[in-house]
């Protein structure tokens, strides 16, 4: 997960001006880049001499990004090879923190790094590992059971047919292994018709998710986010496609209410606000913006200031408990 797309070596930040903006930098303070890539967001942070940045990455490719900032803003900028989700462990001031970002989608980088599997036009083992875990997509596809692959498909991919591709895929596998050449043909085969978007998209999506545990580490890292965050502090998220948005929406939305109960019955004013949500759609990316940077085009940036401590967070988890239990299936 990446802050930064690189096309053309040029480094294209989303929504970057929209970020600056409502994190308000140039005050100065500390933030926290959750998902720093190559750098996009932490760079531009770091031209105001009164910020430092404390940056996460559980990709150790962009370890060579990081010690360019590191050399650069000696004493600003600290970089951590950790998964976001573990972002309360960090020994941090928490009274300097101005804000938290994270950028939910993959660098250009790593989709062009054809070792990953995550390119649609690579010829090599599955893999899609983003970095500290073990679980590869190769066991996804080649060794878990149909049942379990077609709810991975049907859940995290959102994809209509997956109780085909996921019979599909058992049978082929019965012949040999399959690679990720292997499974785009596979899925081109099983699914007839015109599409706009690759007709793997859905599948490869959903692998991504299970292999990384996206579910489940973006559930805890915005938990544990709020914990360390001071209150007055704003927490930005990016997201790129609608399972992710809607744990964000869920998060920012459900605790920034003060307000229980139905139309039937009298609203009761006991429930805790967290979150001042000062808008409540997404912004998202503008024409000019989308031109430059394709990728661009399914991004949404939601954002909350936190007004309150304490809560466990145990509707939120409930919310999204079925996708956690998907997440785990015949997991080594």
């Amino acid at each position: 997960m990446n802050a930064t797309i690189k096309l053309e070596s040029t480094h294209y930040p989303v929504l970057l001006n929209e970020l600056i903006s409502i994190i308000s930098p140039l005050y100065g303070g500390t933030f926290i880049d959750c998902t720093f890539g190559q750098g996009g967001y932490s760079s531009k942070i770091l031209e105001n001499k009164l910020n430092n940045i404390i940056a996460l990455d559980r990709d150790r490719k962009v370890n060579n990004f990081a010690n360019i900032l590191s050399k650069k803003y000696k004493n600003r900028f600290n970089f951590f090879n950790k998964k976001f989700s573990e972002i309360d462990k960090l020994k941090i001031k928490k009274e300097n923190i101005k804000g938290i970002i994270f950028d939910l989608g993959y660098s250009m980088n790593q989709v062009k790094d054809l070792s990953t599997g995550i390119s649609f036009k690579s010829t090599s083992q599955l893999d899609m590992k983003m970095g500290l875990n073990d679980l590869s997509a190769d066991y996804v596809i080649n060794q878990m059971r149909q049942e379990n692959i077609y709810k991975i498909f049907k859940y995290f991919g959102e994809e209509k047919r997956s109780k085909v591709i996921s019979k599909n895929i058992i049978n082929q596998r019965k012949i040999k292994n399959l690679n990720t050449n292997d499974l785009v043909q596979l899925i081109e085969k099983s699914l007839k018709g015109y599409s706009k978007t690759h007709k793997a998209t859905k599948i490869f999506q959903a692998l991504r998710i299970f292999v990384n545990k996206e579910i489940s580490e973006l559930i805890y890292g915005l938990i544990n986010s709020f914990k360390i965050l001071p209150i007055g502090g704003v927490l930005v998220v990016v997201t790129f496609h609608s399972i992710e948005d809607s744990i964000v929406k869920f998060f920012f939305k459900n605790y920034s209410t003060g307000e229980v109960g139905s139309r039937y019955f009298p609203r009761l004013n006991n429930k805790k606000k967290l979150f001042n949500l000062v808008k409540k759609k997404p912004t998202s990316a503008s024409i000019s913006e989308i031109k430059n940077n394709p990728s661009s085009r399914s991004a949404k940036l939601r954002y909350a200031f936190k007004m309150s401590e304490n809560n466990d967070f145990i509707e939120f988890i409930n919310k999204f408990k079925f996708l956690l239990e998907i997440e785990n299936l015949e997991r080594k």
